[in-house]
């Protein structure tokens, strides 16, 4: 995929979150690992007046050159695109069911075998640090050893992937979990899997999720 092509692909992505539901306001941030760095996306900027241009190209140390400032989050997206080189991009957001078990500082047990999907048997929630520091990055990537998305308490979710497709894919999901177990939690006690099941799952979701048409 070419830059201009990654650039337009999230700024769409961004909109994708806000008509989802997954997003309001200028709340939400979106990531891509391209050559030399990644693109992120700028701080402030409402998804619906979101242009290829605005996004914000960053090196690994931290480091851009654009007349928009990177989003405040810049330094997780950073972190965990240089800690994980299986992961090619990274999306943040502010879903109201994921927020609202992070803001109750629950992890998701294994409710569903599509727990999977975000790499073990809990998606767990990081201790609350202020949003943009180090504190959080640090927080955030403990959070994510060995899964895929996690939850940020008092705060949101992430949502990771190889690719932006499999990133969103995976926010909705998580949502999707978080509000089936909000769901079961009201009718009665949930029946959590065992470890083994879901690591039967996790083999088995290898080769799961979206394509690209060839």
């Amino acid at each position: 995929m070419s830059t201009l092509a990654t650039r337009q692909a999230i700024a769409g992505a961004m909109c994708r979150l806000l008509d989802l539901g997954l997003s309001q306001g200028t709340s939400g941030n979106i990531s891509v690992r391209v050559d030399g760095g990644f693109l992120v996306t700028p701080s402030g900027i409402p998804a619906e007046d979101l242009a290829p241009d605005d996004l914000v190209a960053m090196d690994f140390d931290g480091r851009y050159d654009h007349p928009l400032a990177p989003s405040s989050e810049w330094r997780f997206h950073r972190d965990i695109l240089a800690a994980r080189p299986e992961i090619g991009a990274v999306v943040h957001a502010h879903p109201p069911y994921a927020t609202g078990f992070a803001i109750c500082g629950r992890e998701i047990p294994a409710v569903h075998y599509m727990i999977a999907m975000a790499g073990g048997p809990t998606i767990r929630c990081a201790p609350y640090a202020p949003y943009g520091t180090q504190r959080l990055s640090d927080l955030a990537l403990a959070a994510l050893d060995g899964r895929s998305a996690c939850l940020l308490a008092n705060h949101g979710m992430i949502a990771t992937g190889p690719t932006l497709a499999k990133a969103l894919w995976l926010a909705v999901e998580v949502e999707t979990l978080c509000r089936q177990y909000a769901i079961a939690l009201q009718v009665g006690a949930p029946v959590v899997l065992s470890d083994a099941e879901v690591a039967e799952t996790v083999e088995r979701f290898k080769s799961y999720g979206p394509r690209e048409k060839s």
